[in-house]
Order: C-alpha cells, then sequence, then structure tokens
C-alpha cells in the first residue's frame, strides 16, 4: 500500500496523517532561556534595571568589564530574540520596551541611562522597591509608606471653592417672617388709635384718664409679646422642630409633609470647608463677623453700632443621602441645584482676634487675601459650620416616589409652627428644606 501524502502508515498497519515521529524536528526555542540570579531585593544585582538608574556594578555582579577599559559586554542573545527594541517580558531582566530615543538593546552607559528620562529621577528605596514620589526627610526601611506621603507638606490654599450648578450657594440669611393676617393687623391699630384718642380727650375735658388707662393696659402686653416673638424667634423655631414627631419612610405616601433623622452620606460631590479644610461634608459655611465700636467701620450696611455684623458668608449644600433610623431606608435629599434650604447649623470659632490679640496668623492672613479682604486693625471672629458625612441629621420636607427612587424634595409653601399660647408664640414661617443637626455630633461621628 502506498503512502499518502502529508500521510504515513504506524507499524500495526494504521495510517493516520502528518509525517513521521522520526521526521519531527526539534523545536528551536523562541525566546531567551537565561538563569536570573536571586538579587534579594539589591538592585545593583539586577542588571541593566540598576543602569537605568545609574547605579554602578559591584565586582560580584555577573557582568564583567573586558580588559582595556571598555563598556561592559552583555551576554549573546539567539538571533530570534536579538531584536532593535526587544519588548518580550522573558527576554531579560528588562520587562518592558525602553524609551525612543534607545533604539539598540545592547549596552547603556551610565550617563545616557540617566538622562533618558524626561522627569526626576526617582529615587531607590533600601528595601529595592522603586515608589511613585521622592522619599520624606525622615523616611527609613520601616516607613511603608511611598510616593507623596512622605513629601513634605505644602502650604495650602485657601481660595474660595467655586462649585457647579449642582451645589447651592445660600447668599441669603436665614428668613424667619410672622404671618398675620392684614385685615387683622389693621383693625388692631385702628383700634389703638381710636382708644387713645378718645382717652386723651376724655382727660383733657372731664377729667377721668380711665379710658386712656385701658388702651395703655391693652396696648403694652401687645408690644411685650412683639417683642418677645422677635426674640425668641429662632429658639422657638428650634423647640418645634425637636418636637415634630419623626416619620418612618417605608410608609410615607407621595406628597406627605415628614420629618426623617438619621446617618447622612455624600452625594455625587462632596463639600469641603474654607479654613479647617473638613472633607466629604453635605454642609459647609464659613462667615467672617466684625465688631463695630464707636466709630468704626460697618461691615455690611445693615452694621448697627456695638454689635457683630457679617462681613463675608460663605454656605454651600448640596444634594446627599440620609438612611432612616426607624426603618432603615435610604433616600436621595434634593438640596442642590439652588434649591430653598434653612440650615440650623450652630457654628464654631475656629479665628478669634481681639483688642489684646491682634496678630493673625499666616493661615488667617492667607485666607483674608484669597478673598480679597483687608486685614487693618479690626476685631474679627471667623465661624465655620458644617455637616460631616456620618452625622446624625434630621431633615423636613416631601416625600417623593420617581421610578423607585425615594426623594425627599423642598415644600412649595412655607412651613408654620403654628400658634403656641402656652409660649405667647405666634405662628413663625420657615421656607425650604429645614436640615438640623446636634451641636455636639462633630465629635461623634459614625464612620461610613
Amino acid at each position: 500500500m502506498s503512502t499518502r501524502t502529508g500521510s504515513h502508515q504506524l507499524s500495526n498497519g494504521l495510517i493516520v496523517s502528518g509525517r513521521p515521529e522520526h521526521q519531527l524536528k526539534e523545536r528551536q526555542p523562541t525566546m531567551a532561556a537565561r538563569a536570573v540570579p536571586y538579587t534579594g531585593g539589591d538592585v545593583k544585582k539586577s542588571g541593566e534595571l540598576g543602569k537605568m538608574y545609574g547605579i554602578g556594578f559591584t565586582s560580584g555582579d555577573h557582568h564583567q568589564h573586558p580588559p582595556g577599559g571598555g563598556p561592559p559586554k552583555l551576554p549573546s542573545r539567539p538571533p530570534s530574540s536579538s531584536q532593535h527594541n526587544s519588548g518580550s517580558a522573558r527576554s531579560g531582566p528588562n520587562s518592558g520596551p525602553l524609551g525612543p530615543k534607545a533604539t539598540n538593546s545592547g549596552p547603556m552607559s551610565k550617563k545616557s541611562s540617566s538622562s533618558s528620562f524626561s522627569g526626576p529621577m526617582t529615587p531607590i528605596q533600601p528595601t529595592g522597591l522603586i515608589t511613585s514620589g521622592p522619599l520624606g526627610l525622615g523616611s527609613s526601611s520601616s516607613n511603608r509608606r511611598s510616593g507623596q506621603l512622605d513629601a513634605q507638606p505644602v502650604a495650602s490654599s485657601f481660595n474660595k471653592a467655586i462649585y457647579g450648578s449642582a451645589v447651592t450657594s445660600l447668599v441669603e440669611e436665614l428668613k424667619l417672617g410672622f404671618r398675620v393676617s392684614r385685615v387683622a393687623m389693621w383693625v388692631f391699630l385702628v383700634v389703638v388709635v381710636m382708644g387713645l384718642v378718645v382717652g386723651a380727650f376724655l382727660m383733657a375735658a372731664v377729667k377721668k384718664p380711665v379710658i386712656l388707662v385701658a388702651v395703655v393696659a391693652v396696648l403694652v402686653p401687645a408690644v411685650v409679646i412683639v417683642i418677645w416673638n422677635y426674640a425668641y424667634k429662632k429658639r422657638g423655631v428650634l423647640a418645634f422642630l425637636r418636637k415634630y414627631p419623626d416619620a418612618e419612610l417605608r410608609g410615607a405616601v407621595d406628597g406627605q409633609y415628614v420629618k426623617v433623622t438619621g446617618v447622612v452620606t455624600c452625594g455625587s460631590i462632596p463639600l469641603e470647608t474654607s479654613f479647617q479644610r473638613i472633607p466629604r461634608c453635605v454642609y459647609a459655611s464659613s462667615e467672617l463677623y466684625e465688631y463695630r465700636g464707636c466709630g468704626g467701620k460697618p461691615a455690611n450696611p445693615q452694621h448697627r453700632f456695638f454689635s457683630w455684623g457679617c462681613r463675608h458668608s460663605e454656605k454651600y449644600v448640596a444634594d446627599f443621602y440620609i438612611s432612616d433610623f426607624q426603618s432603615g431606608l435610604r433616600a436621595l435629599v434634593k438640596a442642590g441645584y439652588g434649591a430653598k434650604v434653612a440650615p440650623f447649623v450652630k457654628p464654631t470659632v475656629v479665628v478669634d482676634v481681639t483688642k489684646d490679640n491682634k496678630q493673625l496668623s499666616p493661615n488667617f492672613l492667607r485666607w483674608l487675601s484669597d478673598r480679597s479682604l483687608s486685614s487693618d486693625d479690626r476685631v474679627m471672629r471667623l465661624k465655620e459650620g458644617y455637616i460631616k458625612e456620618g452625622s446624625t441629621v434630621s431633615i423636613m420636607g416631601v416625600v417623593r416616589r420617581h421610578e423607585n427612587v425615594l426623594m425627599i424634595v423642598p415644600p412649595t409653601e412655607p412651613v408654620s409652627t403654628g400658634c403656641r399660647w402656652p409660649c405667647c408664640l405666634l405662628p413663625t414661617y420657615v421656607e425650604g428644606l429645614i436640615l438640623t443637626c446636634d451641636e455636639t455630633q462633630n465629635g461623634d461621628v459614625i464612620p461610613v
């Protein structure tokens, strides 16, 4: 039987395809196989890697200088692997292609190897590891941090943060107003004026001050109640917010006004305070106040004598998430994109410049100069307030459900606290999304 082309017959008579085994040639290795000595982390023994960083070879290295002082001669390589740019991972100590200037895979001098990189030469750690940045002054073999973490601290900038439209800038001050019917107000004023006129006439004509005393007896308590409401306005609103019952998000319906208490987490845009540089905040504020004495300059047009006035204010709030304590559900609070927000967060004094201590710190001077504020002889206070991620806060707003997404949005109408007769407080209205935070929560933040 004749043998077919490309096939052969075995000893048992079976005809199989392919050439006989004695005709198969041994496959030549395509890559250079060379034993790499163990370096133990010493870059001086790692071949061409040490030369790239300008480190010479010791007498015990496997590359020896030929007599005559010429460059070191590398071991020869098979023709299959000696190409212009040897980028194979198994072609030798070099694990990647050389730079565009190195067109040959031959020896490189110490000067040319260290100057072929455009950036600064990265130092070698004592352990032989290559880090991503310069070493610090106090780095040692026990210091495992690398890169810019070990660098010297750079003076931080206090430039004013510039956010996009996704972050709400609260330019106006918190407004808490009374809403009394204009008709009732005018009727009360007319009755008071008529009582005063009649009382004065009877007192002059008949010498009977009974009506005038009655009018004054009615007018004085009314003035006292108005003054009391203006003085106790904000504290009355905070008392109302604390007593307002918490709602459960699981059973809240669309359009319901609720109060939710829980832990907050940042949204897509975390905030940062401008002076203390506290990161990952959902609300951040920085306010500069100045005290005006008898002949001082006013901080703003409404600044009165012998009082503190706000000279500069930065308040930002963005969208964030809140996890309800009662149900465990997570809701998106829509506080960004220009939403109306009423924050009740007490700021703390971080810089206090008094008459006795007028020496300003360099950081505070830089903060003032970045905002083009003068640092002349003034009594100033810098206050910062923030709500950091992991803080416990309370939100009051309207529930919205959209495609399985639970949201809390600002109400369209102002919220009234109602008339509280035991405290002699008139109805106070708050506009926007109400955001309250415990004054002592900054030290007890839950890590998230």
